[in-house]
C-alpha cells in the first residue's frame, strides 16, 4: 500500500508572483532585481513596511536581490537623519539590501540623458512661471496650450540648459520640460517637467548642483541603470507608468518596467508624511518615534516586533485595488506573536489595598509561576505573597450584578497562584471611597497542598511590600475617526485627534519585572502587553488581551 503524505497546500500566487514566474519561465529575465526607493524626507511608516516586505520578500523567494536606493532629488526636504532612520528600520524588520544607492549617484548620467533628449528635439527649456505652466496644461476635458518657448532650437535649449546648470538663473526662472503632447489624455504627458532650479545645498553633493531632476524623469532611469527587473510601486503611480516607459524607450536604455499594487490604508490612521511631520513639528506627539505614531520606529517603541509586522504584511496580501485594513488586524498579529514569546508578570494599574486579617504580621510566602503558560514545563518565576496586597479597584464591587465572579462582600476569589480569600469588610474615607478591603484567607486552599477547591473568580495582585512602582502609558488610537481618509475636503484632520490617546498611570508590579531582559514586550496578566520605553523609562501598552479582529 502506497504511503500518503500530509502536505500543507500552498497558497495561491499573488499577481506579482505570477508576473515574475512568467518572466522567468519565458526567459524575459534570468534573475529578479527589485528595489526599495524611499525619499529621505521623513520616517518610514507601516505602509512602507508593507512595501519593504514585498520588495525584499519577492526577491528572496525567487533568488534575486533588492537594492536600497534613496530618491534624494529634492534637497529642500531631505536630511541625513532620515537616511539613517530608514536604514535602521529596514534592518530592524530583518532585511539586508544588496547595494545602497542614491539617485544623486546618477546626477551626471541623468544630466547627459537630458541632453540626449534635447538633441532629439524631445525636451526644451521653458521660461514660464509655475502658475503659467499649470494653467497651460488644460483640464481632463480640454487640451493644454503649448508654451511660447516650446519651439526653441536645439542649440538654444542646450545653451540655456547648461546655463541653468551653471547657476545663472534664479529658482523658478526656468525649467526643462519634455516635449510630448499637450493634448494627451494622460495629463502627465502634457510636457512634464524634467528639471527645476533649486539653489539649496544637497546632503550628499553639496553645492555641485543647482538643478535637480523631477521624480517622473529620474525614477525609470535610475531603475534602468540598476537593471531593476520589477519596479514595484503603489497604485497611485499607475498613471505615471506610461511616462516611465516613455523616457526609457526614447533613451534606448535597459527596459525596467513598473508594476503597481494597492497601498496600505489603515483605520484610525494617517500616513501622509506631510501630516505626520506637522504632528511632530507642532508637538502634537513626542517625535517621530512617539508610540502612538504609525511610523516603524513608533511601533518599535510601542512594543511591536518585526515578526508581527512581517506577519501583518503577509496577511494583508497583495491587491490590485485600494482597500482599508482594520487596525485590529495589526494588533492581532502582535498579540499572536507575543502570546507565544512574552514573559508574564502581575501588575496592578488601578490599585486598592487588601489586608488579610488572619495572615501573620511579617510573614512572607513564595509561589512559583510560569514565565509563559504556553510552555508549562518552561522557566518559572517566584512571586512573593504577604499580609497586604494590591488588587485592581475594578476587581471589587460592593453591589455587584449577577454573574459577577470577582471580589465582593462575603464573596471569595483566588489570588492568582496563591490562596482563596474572602472579603469580610471595607474601610472608606470621608468621601465614601474605599481605601482598604479586609479579607481572610483559607490556609487549606494553597495550590499543591491540602484539599483543592475551586472558586469562579481568579484575580491578579501585587504585594505591597514586595512590588515595584512603575509608570505605565496607556496608549489608544491617535485619532477618533475610523475612516481618516474620508473626512470632508478642507476639514482639518487634527480636529480628530484623540484627547485620550495617552493616559499615564502609576502602577505596582512584581519586582522581577525590573530584571526582565527579554527585549520584547511582557504580558501583564489579565491586563495586556507592555513594553519598556527606553526613552522615558515607563511601560507602553502595546496592545490589550482582548481580540477584536475576526479572521
Amino acid at each position: 500500500m502506497e504511503e500518503t503524505k500530509n502536505e500543507t497546500p500552498e497558497r495561491n500566487l499573488n499577481f506579482l508572483e505570477e508576473i515574475i514566474e512568467a518572466d522567468l519561465a519565458s526567459g524575459k529575465h534570468s534573475s529578479v532585481m527589485t528595489r526599495f526607493p524611499p525619499e529621505p524626507n521623513g520616517y518610514l511608516h507601516i505602509g512602507h513596511a508593507k512595501s519593504i516586505c514585498l520588495n525584499f520578500g519577492l526577491a528572496k523567494k525567487y533568488g534575486g536581490k533588492t537594492n536600497l536606493r534613496f530618491d534624494d532629488t529634492n534637497p529642500v526636504k531631505e536630511d541625513v537623519e532620515y537616511v539613517d532612520s530608514i536604514k535602521e528600520d529596514i534592518k530592524w524588520l530583518g532585511f539586508e539590501w544588496a547595494n545602497e544607492f542614491y539617485a544623486s549617484d546618477y546626477f551626471d548620467q541623468l544630466y547627459q540623458w537630458a541632453i540626449v533628449l534635447i538633441k532629439k528635439g524631445l525636451a526644451y527649456v521653458d521660461d514660464q512661471t509655475q502658475e503659467e505652466i499649470r494653467l497651460g496644461r488644460g483640464t481632463v476635458s480640454q487640451p493644454g496650450k503649448e508654451s511660447p518657448y516650446r519651439n526653441r532650437s536645439v542649440e538654444e535649449n542646450l545653451k540655456l540648459f547648461e546655463e541653468m546648470k551653471e547657476g545663472k538663473y534664479m529658482d523658478g526662472e526656468k525649467v526643462l520640460r519634455a516635449k510630448i503632447d499637450m493634448a494627451h489624455p494622460n495629463m502627465l504627458f502634457r510636457d512634464p517637467l524634467m528639471y527645476r532650479i533649486i539653489h539649496t545645498s544637497h546632503h550628499r553633493t553639496g553645492d555641485k548642483w543647482c538643478i535637480y531632476p523631477m521624480y517622473d524623469y529620474a525614477h525609470g532611469e535610475c531603475d534602468s541603470i540598476e537593471h531593476i527587473t520589477h519596479s514595484i510601486c503603489t497604485l497611485e503611480f499607475d498613471v505615471h507608468r506610461p511616462l516611465y516607459d516613455w523616457f526609457i524607450e526614447h533613451l534606448g536604455i535597459f527596459p525596467s518596467h513598473q508594476y503597481e499594487f494597492a497601498r496600505l490604508n489603515l483605520t484610525y490612521t494617517v500616513m501622509s508624511k506631510r501630516k505626520l511631520l506637522e504632528l511632530v513639528r507642532n508637538n502634537f506627539v513626542d517625535g517621530w518615534d512617539d508610540p502612538r505614531m504609525p511610523t516603524i520606529c513608533g511601533l518599535r517603541r510601542r512594543g511591536y516586533t518585526p515578526e508581527a509586522i512581517r506577519m501583518f504584511a503577509e496577511k494583508v496580501g497583495v491587491a490590485k485595488r485600494d482597500n482599508i485594513i482594520d487596525l485590529s488586524l495589526l494588533e492581532w498579529c502582535l498579540r499572536d506573536d507575543l502570546n507565544r514569546r512574552s514573559n508574564r508578570y502581575m501588575a496592578v494599574l488601578n490599585p486598592v489595598k487588601v489586608v488579610i486579617d488572619n495572615w501573620e504580621d511579617g510573614k512572607v510566602e513564595y509561589f512559583d509561576a510560569p514565565m509563559n503558560p504556553e510552555f508549562p514545563d518552561g522557566p518559572k518565576r517566584r512571586v512573593t505573597f504577604s499580609k497586604e496586597v494590591y488588587i485592581e479597584r475594578e476587581d471589587f464591587m460592593e453591589e455587584p450584578p449577577k454573574k459577577y465572579f470577582r471580589l465582593k462582600p462575603d464573596g471569595e476569589v483566588r489570588l492568582k497562584y496563591t490562596y482563596i480569600v474572602k472579603c469580610v469588610g471595607v474601610v472608606k474615607n470621608a468621601d465614601g471611597e474605599i481605601t482598604e478591603i479586609h479579607c481572610t484567607y483559607d490556609p487549606t486552599s494553597k495550590p499543591g497542598a491540602g484539599e483543592w477547591r475551586s472558586v469562579k473568580g481568579t484575580i491578579h495582585w501585587a504585594s505591597v511590600d514586595h512590588s515595584a512602582m512603575i509608570k505605565v502609558n496607556i496608549l489608544d488610537k491617535l485619532f477618533t475617526e475610523e475612516q481618516m481618509g474620508s473626512i470632508p475636503e478642507g476639514e482639518d484632520y487634527k480636529n480628530y485627534l484623540n484627547p485620550n490617546s495617552l493616559i499615564v498611570k502609576d502602577a505596582y508590579a512584581e519586582e522581577d519585572l525590573l530584571k526582565d531582559n527579554s527585549g520584547i514586550a511582557v504580558q501583564f496578566e489579565r491586563v495586556g502587553y507592555f513594553f519598556k520605553d527606553m526613552k522615558n523609562g515607563g511601560y507602553n501598552k502595546a496592545t490589550g488581551l482582548k481580540d477584536t479582529f475576526k479572521l
